[in-house]
């Protein structure tokens, strides 16, 4: 009992993005006396800060931009000519950020959870030291999330050569920017700039963009891409970036080995992953293990090899997206609470923010059929009666199936609005569902949802709409 009163809080969680501020929220919930150590001076992480949600505020409002400057809206009998006010957008981007972080300032002091400021390192197995002081917590959870992979040789002065938080604060729109990456934040900002008038090149390193998506989706992406205005450099690698001035020359070869040549850039985006920020954390004080990829190693329960120590989120295995590490930072509480928290990870749905939206949840078609034999059926968005109102004809709905038990095992959408259509799909898997479950679920009419349902149907063999 006395060890007991020896500790200053219950569970201290380290880092206050998505998992670790729903995590530290959550615990205080359940009646634990929670802190949560964060550096920052805003709550929320690199999601809410420089990541999710400032991203998705410039995609929405070059969207707008891009509609009118194309002849969208003029098709829709809407005559505009736009005129663009870049520091208003970056305006209403920053206020965005700021109602969403203080948000979670005044959940926190709702749910009494204490906000120590500064970064913590940890002194011991169950103590860490955050601005000076030393803390003593009977749990702590790791939720540091992750940063920006760099380029070998190549500098980021967030000038001329940026990563994704630079990009969403350049001050002029690029006559060229150069894309390092054809991933999701790289298509995401490329899209951005590319919508506002800059001409943009993805230079990829594989032969194709979106690298862990369905094979058709990456297949129509491109193409969708492409017709929008974006140049690709697929099966190409980077091998050097010389920044004279406010301009970038870049050195590009063949992935494979061949000829170089270079081109020149006035931005260029570094977007070729990311990695778990574990350094400064001391990890080697408590003993925590690190596993080949430098995450920390858990269990299906996020503990880690050191008892009374946790992980969650980017820092540990699995997809680095925010709903991951929200839904991680729930169970992670409520695992401490002594409740049964979990994760099913073979639900977790990735989305591209993108005109027109890309999504997924579950298997790919070439996964699905290494495990074994399935069905697969694809609804066009051309087909679907809202979409076709709404003047966006491209994408589909794509749905994967056991052949045997009918039982779905993954389902991909290119739709406007793929993104919010995905939740159907893995609440349908969450639960187990069949194809024939989907088809024989009412939708409503005219919504882009009906894809799925259409979808389904033709995995059922019993298409109507095509």
């Amino acid at each position: 009992m006395a060890d007991e009163q020896q500790y200053d809080y219950d569970v201290l969680v380290i880092g206050a993005g998505p998992g670790g501020y729903v995590a530290a929220i959550r615990a205080a919930q359940l009646g634990l006396k929670t802190a949560c150590a964060e550096s920052r001076e805003t709550l929320g992480g690199t999601c809410l800060n420089v990541g999710c949600i400032p991203s998705k505020a410039m995609l929405h409002a070059s969207e707008y931009f891009d509609a009118a400057a194309n002849g969208a809206m003029a098709k829709m009998g809407i005559k505009v000519t736009p005129e663009l006010d870049l520091e208003a957008m970056h305006g209403q981007r920053r206020d965005a950020v700021k109602q969403l972080t203080g948000g979670i300032e005044f959940l926190f002091k709702k749910n009494k959870v204490e906000w120590l400021k500064g970064r913590a390192s940890f002194t011991g197995a169950d103590t860490v030291e955050v601005a000076g002081r030393t803390v003593r917590a009977k749990n702590i959870v790791i939720a540091t999330g992750s940063s920006v992979t760099p380029l070998p040789g190549v500098t980021i002065d967030q000038k001329v050569v940026v990563d994704s938080t630079g990009a969403l604060e350049l001050p002029k729109v690029p006559a060229h920017m150069v894309v390092i990456g054809g991933g999701v934040i790289g298509l995401e900002l490329g899209s951005v700039w590319r919508r506002l008038g800059a001409k943009v090149t993805v230079v990829e390193f594989l032969d194709q963009i979106l690298p862990g998506f369905d094979g058709d989706v990456r297949k129509e992406s491109n193409k969708i891409f492409k017709k929008q205005g974006l140049e690709f450099k697929l099966s190409t690698k980077v091998t050097g970036v010389a920044v004279n001035g406010d301009r970038a020359t870049l050195t590009l070869e063949p992935a494979a080995g061949g000829e170089a040549q270079t081109i020149d850039a006035d931005a260029v985006l570094v977007s070729i992953g990311r990695k778990p920020n574990t350094d400064g954390l001391n990890l080697e004080a408590a003993g925590v293990a690190l596993n080949g990829r430098g995450q920390v190693e858990i269990d299906h329960d996020f503990r880690t090899n050191v008892p009374g120590v946790w992980a969650i989120g980017d820092v540990a295995p699995g997809l680095m997206l925010a709903h991951k590490a929200e839904d991680e930072g729930i169970a992670v509480a409520e695992n401490i609470a002594g409740q049964h928290g979990i994760v099913n990870h073979d639900v977790i749905p990735s989305v591209v923010y993108t005109w027109p939206e890309i999504a997924g949840v579950g298997l790919t078609e070439e996964a699905a059929k290494a495990k074994g034999e399935v069905k697969v059926g694809k609804f066009p968005m051309l087909a679907n009666s809202r979409a076709k109102t709404n003047h966006e004809p491209d994408g589909f709905v794509k749905i994967i199936a056991d052949a045997k038990t009918d039982r779905v095992l993954g389902v991909w959408a290119i739709a406007s609005v793929a993104g919010t259509m995905i939740a159907q799909a893995a609440q349908a898997m969450e639960f187990g569902a069949t194809s024939e479950d989907i088809a024989y679920t009412c939708h409503a009419h005219p919504t882009h949802s009906e894809a799925i349902k259409e979808a389904a149907m033709a995995v059922t063999g019993k298409p109507i709409h095509i």
